[in-house]
């Protein structure tokens, strides 16, 4: 997992305590610093976002290797990963505090979660993402995942004003019942907020964050029900993508990572 990509960056899954600290410092920077939210683990002096998960997780890194490893500015995107394996030795999954997971663990296939994902301001709209998702896609192959998830934030807690995007995702995208995950109750929203024929698709994306439209291209599907997380000032949703039912464009790429493996 140490592949070099071109130019100046790496994507690799963090291999020293400096990897860590770095993408803990990216973490902050958005999630903190540009989105406003906290947590009981977050260090405000040191301007590092944590939680009890990192030490058993992958961190899958985007590194630019311009930027000083010194300064914990080299890790400039990061997904955290955790497999069925580490998840059952460590109790839980992440999503367990937001969404009832019973559908997924009952199915008996092999599950993937992925958290935390983001990119440094600098780095958005360009190769970043599409890197990392590459990367991505040779991690599931070695591990042998078959079911996906994790949660997608909104930014802020209006949910009338996130009604159009939520109502869009509920109507057109929703998993099947088998697959469901449902918000646990604590935080529960309802998603059918605005009646399908009355929908604005041109509206609805407007307001639907990168990374969500991302999982829609190849197949994602959410829970039922959003989760209003108000420590990190976000609404959430449930995202999953089975690998069986991906389109064929993106089956075929995933694939063919397949066999050059």
């Amino acid at each position: 997992m140490n592949r070099a990509e071109p130019s100046f960056f790496q994507i690799r899954l963090a291999e020293t305590s400096r990897d860590l600290l770095a993408a803990q410092r990216l973490r902050y920077r958005v999630f903190v610093e540009e989105l406003g939210g906290t947590g009981p683990m977050v260090d405000h002096d040191a301007r590092l976002e944590r939680d009890e998960f990192d030490p058993v997780v992958d961190h899958l890194c985007l590194v630019d290797t311009r930027r000083s490893e010194e300064d914990l500015d080299h890790v400039v995107g990061v997904y955290r990963l955790l497999t069925s394996d580490q998840a059952q030795d460590f109790g839980r999954f992440y999503c367990d505090t937001e969404y009832d997971l019973t559908p997924l663990r009952d199915s008996g296939r092999p599950l993937l979660e992925l958290g935390r994902s983001c990119v440094h301001a600098d780095y958005r709209g360009g190769s970043a993402m599409f890197l990392m998702w590459n990367a991505l896609s040779d991690y599931v192959l070695e591990k042998k995942s078959e079911i996906l998830f994790g949660v997608a934030s909104f930014h802020g807690t209006d949910v009338p004003m996130l009604a159009p995007s939520l109502s869009w995702l509920h109507h057109n995208h929703l998993a099947p019942p088998d697959l469901r995950a449902r918000a646990q109750p604590s935080g529960f929203v309802d998603m059918n907020l605005i009646a399908p024929d009355r929908l604005d698709r041109r509206e609805a994306m407007v307001g639907m964050p990168a990374l969500i439209k991302a999982y829609l291209r190849v197949g994602g599907l959410v829970g039922e029900g959003a989760f209003v997380d108000r420590a990190f000032n976000t609404t959430d949703v449930f995202l999953m993508m089975d690998t069986s039912l991906m389109s064929p464009r993106h089956k075929q790429f995933y694939e063919s990572r397949r066999q050059a493996s």
